[in-house]
């Protein structure tokens, strides 16, 4: 038993009163201890402060501007727009009942009608399309009207 308290002693787990002796201090000990205590509050707080703005910049925001695009997209259906639903059925808009918020897509070539709610449409492969052609014709119009040279030489 004796060698059992000597050891936990020694690893500093047993504390005697003699030694609570320690945290005792005069007055102006505390006074210069607390404008360190102050500074090292203010450091403390700054790190998990930029932590959480790093990650509404990096995580929180774009995923508010892809869900804001994603339901102006589905605002903006129009008949005959093809389209993608969270499960992956593929269609043709139909009709776009704006009151109660649904979409008739046709799909398959058994003309097969589906209701849907417009939050159920993940993209309008359409409107993708267009943007990519339209984002291809002006880079193609960008690269005719630069004047740098592609390298090739000029007939003489």
């Amino acid at each position: 038993m004796k060698k059992t308290l000597a050891f936990l002693s020694s690893l500093g787990v047993l504390t005697f009163a003699g030694s609570l002796t320690v945290f005792a201090s005069d007055s102006t000990t505390a006074v210069s201890q607390n404008g360190a205590t102050g500074a090292a509050l203010f450091s403390t707080l700054i790190l998990p402060l930029l932590c959480l703005a790093f990650l509404y910049f990096i995580l929180i925001r774009p995923q508010q501007k892809q869900e804001k695009e994603t339901r102006e997209m589905q605002k903006n259906l129009q008949v005959g727009d093809e389209i993608v639903t969270i499960g992956g059925i593929v269609g043709i808009v139909l009709r776009v009942e704006n009151n109660t918020e649904t979409v008739i897509i046709e799909t398959g070539s058994d003309r097969l009608k589906i209701r849907l709610k417009q939050d159920a449409i993940r993209e309008n492969v359409t409107a993708r399309e267009l943007a990519a052609a339209e984002k291809a014709e002006k880079e193609k119009k960008k690269l005719e009207s630069s004047p740098i040279s592609t390298g090739k030489p000029k007939d003489e």
